[in-house]
């Protein structure tokens, strides 16, 4: 079997059902203004998804804190990789007032990886939301966290503020971590999102899949049951497509049909609540799928 790598020049016709109708209004536009005149950025904008028009269309995003430029070199990846930049103290209250702005009753901050600092990020995190929650109490906080190396103390610091969902995605299958993500860890992974639920059992846990970067559907099922074991609640899964031909190739696009079946299964195994669809991305609807599994 050829290597990811070899398959590079190998390019895939994107079927009809990845075709997206880009939203013709204005609030498209009034976020890229607001999160410009806050010096804000956003995963949406950052990592090219597909769903950035319709989101920001109907005036929401998925803020990342911690600068534009990740410390690691995934290779699904459309975040920049360079020196990253320093840490802004000023930033928790901004994405506070960008919320307030935008009327959000459900906000999802992300961040880039940063290997750099002691605690990989986590006491950015941890002053986000509560400068979230000084604002409104009641606005609900999804928070898509890097591993911090492992780090116990980090993830203790991101849950101190109570947010109501902890996010961390497992992307793809332990057989193909070295091609996709070779930074990270699979096993390292499981642990985090398990050890969350052992810090504070009313939080929720939340991961994400890619499909169609060469993994099996028993692999992909094997992955659904080692989530389960280790305490998640909410799952995503989404089409790979890659954001230049600098990156990992698609191997398959994965039929809507097959996205129903694997939403089916992971029900079966027990998730509170699934979104399977090729469109799909980790904070890509959240309120709904959160409201959905309560």
């Amino acid at each position: 079997m050829k290597s990811l790598e070899a398959r590079k020049d190998e390019v895939l016709r994107k079927p009809q059902w990845l075709r997206i109708k880009i939203p013709n209004n204005g609030g498209n536009r009034r976020v890229e203004k607001l999160m410009d005149d806050l010096s804000l950025n956003t995963v949406c904008r950052e990592a090219n998804c597909p769903n950035r028009a319709e989101c920001y269309s109907k005036g929401t995003a998925t803020f990342m804190i911690l600068g534009r430029n990740c410390t690691r070199g995934c290779r699904f990846c459309n975040v920049r990789s360079a020196e990253p930049q320093c840490v802004d103290e000023r930033e928790p209250a901004r994405v506070a007032r960008a919320v307030k702005e935008m009327g959000l009753r459900y906000v999802v901050v992300t961040s880039v990886t940063r290997d750099d600092l002691p605690d990989g990020g986590a006491s950015q995190f941890r002053r986000t939301i509560e400068e979230i929650k000084k604002i409104n109490r009641d606005v609900a906080v999804e928070v898509l966290i890097p591993d911090f190396q492992g780090s116990l103390n980090s993830l203790v610091d991101v849950l101190e503020p109570l947010p109501e969902i902890l996010n961390h995605n497992i992307e793809t299958v332990p057989r193909l971590y070295e091609e996709v993500r070779p930074e990270a860890d699979y096993e390292r992974s499981l642990e985090l999102i398990r050890r969350a639920k052992e810090i504070d059992g009313r939080v929720k846990t939340k991961s994400g899949i890619m499909l169609g970067l060469g993994e099996t559907r028993e692999e992909v099922v094997e992955v659904f049951r080692d989530l389960r074991r280790n305490g998640c609640d909410f799952l995503t899964l989404g089409q790979y497509l890659a954001p230049s031909k600098e990156h990992l190739p698609v191997r398959e696009y994965v039929t809507p049909e097959d996205f129903n079946w694997y939403r089916e299964k992971a029900l079966e195994l027990g998730f509170e609540g699934v979104a399977s669809d090729p469109l799909v991305r980790s904070s890509y609807k959240a309120w709904e799928l959160y409201e959905g599994g309560r």
